[in-house]
């Protein structure tokens, strides 16, 4: 059972105590590309980087060496909403990691040596990116999606607004975005809740709070497009979709259920079936549902030779189809279920997976869900709900198609 509090600089903690070898911590930052200026494409995920590079007291060699010294391991992402740094390591060593993500978080230096050696290692980053057309065609569907607003950017940004990155524009960004009023530390290890609280009161409770809110903007009004582009590629690559709920919306949890029907990666997804098994047009196809804050968006991905581009996408449209007009019978609806429900119970045995939820949940909405909670959502899920989804988000009329041929 997981336990919290809130510090009065407003800093959240989220502890789940587990009895193993291995525990698992992180620090997530309300902060994402979403949050930076036109001018500062990119650097969100580049800060990212540069906190590895020096503090005050430690080169990056050290930075790098602290946890993995004692065999344990340090890491971080950069996504459009928030940024998060975190370390696996034995029990024992829990002080060693929050000491490290407080004086990386607050006290990095950002060498303007290491600066210009890590652009490098971006740029290497975004061009592998290029070299991938199924990873860049999930970046520009989401810049077809919402053109024109901050959670359109790429991540990774670009090649010329990362050579134009200073140390100047680094420390604006990290002194507008990184307080500890945008902050969860979410744990799962073999700690008391009360000794990780005073390691992290010890670390974390003399900075002050700074701003929670984020300035963020809704995205303006949905315009479905069509995009084709032409790559110099054998294979040709699809993505079908549509602006969905955010991650505040009840309907989040029956929209998932219908994306894991789909094509959650399974072979007995019903993309999978049609399109692979039945008609062998396609080796890798997919349905994905990602919510934010304030919108979100599904897709169908599939990668097929160019000159079946076309019937793949019809058949996409089917199954689509199927969903808005024939209501899942009791049987199918047991067996969607157990598929979800099943997926969360294994998730929910990976202490990682269990930390970035729960310190996530903790960051959007200042409390946690339980697993049965979330399991007692999804059984209560019925047929007319999952047909009113189907029929407001696969809305033919309604989706987004980019394709590259």
């Amino acid at each position: 059972m997981h336990q919290t509090t809130i510090l009065p600089n407003g800093l959240r903690l989220v502890h789940q105590r587990v009895h193993g070898a291995a525990a698992c911590c992180g620090l997530i930052i309300n902060a994402g590309s979403r949050d930076e200026h036109e001018e500062e494409t990119g650097i969100a995920h580049f800060i990212e980087h540069l906190l590895f590079k020096g503090t005050g007291k430690r080169k990056a060699y050290h930075v790098l060496s602290r946890m993995e010294d004692v065999g344990g391991e340090l890491n971080a992402y950069t996504t459009k909403e928030d940024t998060c740094v975190h370390a696996t390591f034995t029990p024992d060593h829990y002080e060693r990691a929050i000491e490290l993500f407080s004086d990386i978080v607050f006290h990095s230096t950002f060498p303007a040596r290491e600066l210009e050696k890590e652009k490098e290692v971006i740029l290497d980053e975004i061009n592998s990116v290029k070299d991938t057309p199924a990873d860049l065609l999930f970046d520009d569907f989401e810049q077809l999606l919402y053109e024109g607003h901050p959670i359109a950017r790429d991540i990774l940004g670009n090649a010329d607004a990362i050579r134009r990155v200073d140390r100047e524009a680094i420390t604006r960004f990290v002194s507008r975005n990184y307080h500890p009023a945008r902050m969860v530390i979410s744990s799962v290890g073999d700690i008391p809740f009360e000794k990780l609280l005073r390691i992290v009161e010890r670390h974390f409770a003399g900075y002050p709070a700074g701003t929670p809110t984020t300035g963020r903007r809704p995205p303006a009004a949905y315009t479905p497009r069509r995009r084709d582009v032409q790559k110099a590629t054998h294979q040709g690559h699809c993505a079908i979709g549509n602006i969905a709920y955010d991650y505040t919306r009840d309907e989040r949890v029956p929209l998932s259920l219908l994306v894991n029907l789909l094509g959650d990666g399974g072979m007995n997804s019903r993309l999978n079936l049609n399109i692979r098994e039945r008609h062998g047009l396609a080796y890798n196809v997919e349905a994905v549902y990602t919510p934010y804050s304030d919108t979100g968006y599904y897709l169908l991905y599939f990668g097929c030779d160019k000159a079946n581009i076309e019937r793949c996408t019809d058949l996409c449209l089917r199954e689509l189809q199927r969903l808005r007009e024939q209501p899942l019978g009791p049987l199918q609806l047991k067996r969607a279920r157990a598929r979800v429900t099943g997926q969360i119970i294994i998730a929910a045995e990976n202490p990682e997976h269990v930390m970035l939820a729960n310190g996530k949940s903790f960051l959007a909405f200042d409390e946690i869900e339980t697993i049965d909670e979330t399991i007692a959502r999804v059984n209560a899920i019925t047929p007319d709900t999952l047909a009113r989804v189907a029929r407001e988000i696969f809305d033919d009329g309604q989706q987004t198609t980019l394709v590259y041929r």
